[in-house]
């Protein structure tokens, strides 16, 4: 029986609570996945900061990217979405670790069922701050300008502002809400268009949420953080399941 696992907003390095702790477990919770595990899908956000120099790579992280390198060795696939707070990724995951990076949202077929994934954050582009913010950071002339800077002044004004960021939308106080999301409107547009997927899933938004689509009959999922709840799905070939690490 295969195993495909789907993760998001990990947020390593976020110096909230027990941050160094997080590391551990997470690195742990992958070096503990079983042999029949085939894929893991990365659904963004998985760094609360991430930017690599041409030859410099961020400390902080050494027991996840060697445990992400142990399951490429065993030939685990791995496929990683950028999330709004590790949108700087350049060659570093593709090249040393194997990574597939995939654009977003994308469609897949697994032991014939279908799945659209994605981080979910930047689907419905209608939010003009959130549009120009996102132009910022895709912008090559900034990313060049922010290279000149010294990795000490670049990481500690990244993860400053990526601290503040996060704890500024209330923690964890936030619920999903079907009917006023532009990402749930997003899905229902998706499915009259292509399809109706027999599933979606999304990071993004904090708050695991599980429901059946009343206008096309899919399975929408919002996958939880591990800041306060660390949770996954893990998918066996005919059941796709929530589960939280104890």
């Amino acid at each position: 029986m295969e195993l495909y696992y789907f993760i998001s907003d990990v947020h390593l390095g976020l110096r909230y609570g027990n941050w160094q702790e997080r590391e551990k477990y997470f690195a742990d919770f992958l070096l503990a996945l079983p042999e029949q595990t085939k894929e893991l899908f990365l659904l963004g956000d998985i760094f609360d900061f991430w930017y690599e120099y041409e030859h410099v790579i961020p400390c902080g992280y050494t027991r996840t990217l060697g445990a992400f390198a142990a399951l490429r060795d065993r030939g685990v696939k791995i496929h990683f979405f950028n999330g709004n707070h590790d949108i700087w990724t350049y060659r570093y995951f593709q090249k040393e670790l194997g990574f597939i990076m995939e654009p977003q949202p994308s469609l897949y077929n697994i032991c014939g069922k279908t799945f659209v994934l994605g981080h979910g954050d930047d689907v419905e582009k209608k939010d003009k701050g959130y549009q120009a913010l996102q132009w910022i950071f895709k912008s090559k002339f900034i990313q060049f300008l922010f290279s000149m800077l010294h990795p000490w002044i670049a990481f500690s004004f990244g993860l400053s502002w990526s601290k503040h960021n996060r704890l500024a939308k209330s923690g964890n106080s936030y619920s999903f809400d079907c009917s006023r999301e532009p990402l749930y409107k997003f899905c229902v547009n998706y499915a009259k268009r292509e399809g109706a997927p027999d599933n979606f899933i999304f990071g993004h938004f904090h708050s695991p949420t599980d429901v059946r689509m009343s206008e096309c009959g899919s399975r929408f999922m919002i996958l939880g953080d591990w800041i306060h709840n660390p949770s996954y799905l893990v998918f066996n070939g005919e059941e796709l399941r929530y589960e939280r690490l104890k």
